[in-house]
């Protein structure tokens, strides 16, 4: 066990997969049962647990690495934000987790969205166990109470890095903004170098940076080969109906079989937890995809074993890493370099 990598709020497996391809391996603690078995179908291990009531005493001295990403709903502008209310309740939660006293029930009782106080989680975890390295994201909202942690980390003798970076620069077809919180103490770190850049950077030393890899090139799109996806409505775990008639249909799949549509200019914007949404501004308004069709934007391997209805396979979608960004994060931490990715088109 201490090869593992402890992952709280491990969901479907964003970060699961990105470490695979680093030849490491997780053990995931999530709540969910549809997250859960997909991630058994996988192959990951995982322990279907309220994090928030596990004991940090049966890892100690078992697992070296953590990696977090504690639940986004409460913190994102896409839903209520009330965990932008509730913020000072949870730094306080940290604040006082970091000196060995736990106070989350006390202080999650009076936030307005009880799954705030969860972004305080990985603060127990950190002051028992002193891993060697931590990577923990969430959204970029969310950075200050990173900061935190890492006043706190750097305090306890470890180098830390805190940002936001896009999930574009690493190769994600995806424009994706996410706080992140890189710490180690056993090596310096810093954010990770970009693999991309919005228009191909030229470097003087051989060091170009191909351009971000497009929606349509990540699906395979070609403009008369395959049309675009069906469009899809809802937003529950169950799904929805489609709210569109065949005629917006076709309209649709004609733009987007166009070779001027900001679908072959650029990435896709969040893949959100929705069934069949992709939040675009770019493209006038949201974009109906496939759950398979997310997936592949999110950068899993083709066939991962989402189970669960469409819309719980979404929502897990949704909420998950991108693996390649992951891999990325990873790497920086754990000192090594991340394998040159297979052709997405190809996937």
């Amino acid at each position: 066990m201490p090869d593992l990598v402890l992952d709280g709020f491990a969901g479907p497996g964003g970060w699961s997969e990105g470490l695979r391809t680093l030849g490491l391996r997780d053990i995931g603690l999530e709540w969910d049962t549809a997250a859960c078995r997909t991630r058994t179908a996988a192959g990951h291990l995982t322990i279907q647990t309220d994090i928030a009531q596990y004991p940090t005493a049966p890892f100690k001295g078992r697992t070296r690495r953590q990696i977090w990403s504690p639940s986004c709903q409460p913190w994102s502008r896409a839903g209520k934000g009330l965990g932008l209310q509730d913020q000072p309740l949870v730094h306080q939660a940290v604040e006082d987790l970091a000196h060995g006293r736990d106070t989350r029930t006390q202080l999650g009782g009076a936030c307005t969205d009880e799954r705030s106080i969860l972004a305080a989680e990985p603060m127990r975890w950190l002051h028992d166990l002193r891993p060697e390295w931590v990577c923990m994201e969430q959204v970029p909202d969310v950075l200050p109470l990173w900061r935190q942690y890492a006043m706190h980390l750097r305090g306890w003798g470890y180098s830390a890095w805190t940002g936001i970076l896009n999930a574009a620069d690493y190769g994600v077809p995806q424009t994706r903004r996410r706080a992140i919180l890189i710490a180690s103490r056993i090596r310096p770190v810093t954010a990770p170098a970009p693999t991309h850049s919005e228009h191909g950077d030229v470097g003087l030393f051989g060091d170009d940076l191909p351009r971000w890899i497009t929606m349509a090139e990540a699906l395979g799109w070609g403009y008369t080969q395959r049309p675009a996806p069906t469009v899809t409505g809802g937003g529950t775990a169950t799904g929805g109906a489609e709210p569109f008639g065949n005629a917006t249909r076709q309209a649709m799949r004609a733009a987007m079989n166009n070779p001027d549509h900001w679908a072959w200019r650029k990435p896709a914007r969040t893949i959100s937890g929705t069934v069949g949404h992709v939040g675009g501004k770019q493209s006038g308004g949201h974009l109906g995809l496939e759950p398979d069709e997310g997936a592949i934007l999110q950068t899993f391997p083709a066939g991962h074993p989402f189970c669960g209805t469409k819309g719980q396979r979404s929502l897990q979608i949704g909420n998950a890493v991108p693996p390649r960004f992951a891999a990325h994060i990873v790497a920086t931490a754990e000192g090594i370099t991340v394998p040159a990715p297979a052709d997405l088109a190809a996937a």
